[in-house]
């Protein structure tokens, strides 16, 4: 085999106090010879864990084992991510093929009867299975997992756009035997969902996990999805979703954010509308079976429609939000509404008409402040009921409780399917509490009061301390009102053009029974003590190239790299006079510290999602 060296010679310099300190030359050899002697070499060796460019690393998780470079990206804290979307692509595989069966049934009918169905296997082809585009494959890793480990599979595309990667690829996949199932794809994503928009080449499922927003891929995916096929999409760009970019945001999703508690759930309903209006364009509309808010990220699972009709309700699917700058009280704004228009032909008819407004007035009724406009955001539900039903059926079964992540997975589901499906956006105890300078009040005598006023109320699953309900907002205040007799505000808090003050100082409307328990105030998720708001199990829990969870053992933390580095800078060169020679320094002197103590030891960000 005949190879053509190529050598380049970086040099790095490095000064201090007009001194040449170092210097460090790093010679980086590459070789390029022809593709396929070049990927020989690698497949004949990688049963030896050695490869051209060093030594492989094996990696578990679940059903698949892969081999990796010791360069390329694997992020375990996405392992999570990918139990769960196993867990939802079983489920909807056994609803694709009952409904497949459904429509065999309606044109032959003695053919389903002779069969009795469908009998589906993990890591078997099935003919009129799903066919999976995983557009972003990466390593292969989720590919691999989804044909091992999903029932009702005809062909999966595992596609990216690095050549080394759909090497890994093809590697990874005879590694695991899985050739009848998976087609490597070394491809644009958008250019290979342009090119599968006929109805024979469409999709019955694309995942897109891409790192960032994921808005790219949208117009591509809605076009390439069969109609009634599932969407698998992932957005890490949180600080965007979240508002402290709202210039950003709109640039991305077209809504704008609103720095609000609920901001995770705000998230999730700006990427569902950025779907809704992108389907739209093309006749085509969308149903979330599931949306959640997870560690650093958000994750929606929804099934793409075909209807005219059903499209012209878009518009009262989505609202405008406003929040008081003071106290923060929301209040969402449809965009269209639907009203009966019965007829004899049609008792159920509707029609399509726009809402009056604005639905607040110029100051906030309860404190006096102004209001934040956002959105607009996707207002109808996050969850299908029924989904999720079948979906905890089958995680309960005894394939499923092989998944690492499985009890995390249970628990959070079950926060989900308590949660008011019905009611958009949330408040948050702490911060209300927070506005009026008011000792905490107790979330289960909080519910218990809302439950006893005859109101329903949940919790979010994206955070501990939520606050879900039917009730207004007025109602809250007027509760805190009461608690606040029995643990008033110190008098120097009451200032004057404060949330507070203004809030405060009314009297309540009613009076609410905040002492006695409610039987329904401690929800079944939280009397089982399922695992509903896990901590994150380690120091920089989030995206793998920002926080080095990578493959290798002996990386450094980038946060612990960088520490005090301007300190350490300044004490190096103060340390150094002009001749060369090293001075004291005072003891007391805080730019020559060395690294603080509070700070060596890398601490554990815990959110509530």
């Amino acid at each position: 085999m005949s190879l053509v060296g190529e050598a380049r010679v970086i040099l790095f310099t490095f000064s201090s106090a007009n001194k040449l300190r170092k210097t460090r030359i790093i010679y980086e050899i590459k070789f390029f010879g022809e593709r396929n002697q070049h990927y020989r070499s690698i497949t004949n060796m990688a049963g030896e864990g050695v490869t051209a460019s060093g030594v492989l690393k094996t990696i578990r998780e679940g059903s698949a084992e892969i081999l990796v470079a010791d360069h390329v990206f694997y992020n375990p804290v996405q392992e999570f991510n990918r139990d769960l979307s196993i867990c939802v692509l079983t489920t909807f595989s056994k609803i694709y093929q009952r409904e497949k069966d459904e429509e065999r049934k309606k044109k032959q009918p003695s053919d389903v009867a002779t069969n009795g169905g469908t009998v589906l296997k993990a890591g078997v082809r099935h003919e009129s299975g799903l066919r999976i585009l995983e557009a972003l494959s990466a390593t292969g890793l989720r590919s691999i997992r989804y044909a091992k480990e999903i029932p009702g599979v005809k062909e999966i595309i595992a596609n990216d756009l690095s050549k080394s990667a759909v090497e890994s690829i093809e590697q990874n996949v005879k590694h695991n035997q899985i050739e009848h199932l998976i087609k490597p794809s070394f491809n644009d994503a958008m250019t290979l969902m342009y090119m599968s928009t006929r109805p024979e080449q469409r999709f019955t499922a694309i995942d897109l996990d891409p790192y960032g927003h994921p808005t790219r891929f949208l117009d591509g995916a809605v076009q390439s999805i069969e109609d009634g096929g599932l969407l698998l999409i992932t957005a890490t760009d949180m600080a965007v979703l979240a508002g402290n970019t709202p210039e950003a945001c709109y640039v991305k999703y077209g809504s704008v954010p609103l720095k609000t508690k609920s901001c995770h759930e705000m998230a999730l309903r700006i990427l569902l509308r950025c779907i809704e209006t992108t389907a739209t364009r093309y006749g085509r509309y969308m149903t979330p079976l599931l949306s959640i808010s997870a560690d650093f990220y958000i994750r929606v699972f929804v099934r793409i429609y075909t209807g005219q009709y059903a499209c012209k309700k878009s518009s009262s699917k989505q609202s405008m939000v406003f929040q008081c700058t003071g106290c923060e009280a929301l209040t969402l704004q449809p965009l269209g509404v639907l009203k009966p228009n019965p007829t004899e032909a049609n008792p159920q008819q509707i029609k399509f008409g726009i809402p009056t407004g604005p639905f607040v007035g110029s100051r906030c009724i309860h404190c006096n402040h102004q209001h934040h406009m956002g959105g607009p955001i996707w207002s109808a539900p996050l969850h299908d009921p029924e989904f999720l039903g079948e979906l905890l059926q089958t995680i309960e079964q005894e394939n499923s409780k092989r998944l690492t992540t499985i009890r995390r997975i249970y628990g959070t589901l079950a926060v989900i399917r308590e949660e008011l499906h019905d009611v958009p956006l949330y408040y948050a105890l702490d911060r209300m509490c927070g506005i009026l300078k008011l000792e905490s009040i107790g979330m289960l005598k909080l519910r218990s009061a809302l439950l006893h006023a005859g109101y329903r109320v949940s919790y979010s699953h994206a955070s501990r301390t939520s606050i879900k309900t039917d009730a207004p907002v007025g109602v809250l205040w007027d509760i805190l009102r009461c608690w606040h007799r029995l643990h008033p505000v110190k008098a120097d808090r009451f200032l004057e053009g404060v949330p507070l003050t203004a809030i405060l100082s009314k009297e309540p409307a009613k009076e609410y029974n905040i002492e006695d328990i409610h039987p329904e105030a401690n929800p079944p998720s939280r009397k089982e003590s399922l695992s509903r708001f896990p901590e994150n199990p380690a120091a920089h829990w989030g995206p793998g190239t920002r926080a080095m969870q990578m493959v290798s053992d002996n990386k450094m933390l980038k946060s612990a790299q960088n520490q005090n580095k301007r300190k350490q800078k300044r004490a190096q060169k103060e340390s150094v006079d002009d001749n060369g020679e090293a001075t004291k320094i005072p003891e007391n002197d805080v730019k020559a510290d060395k690294e603080s103590p509070e700070r060596k030891v890398a601490k554990t960000i815990t959110t509530d999602c």
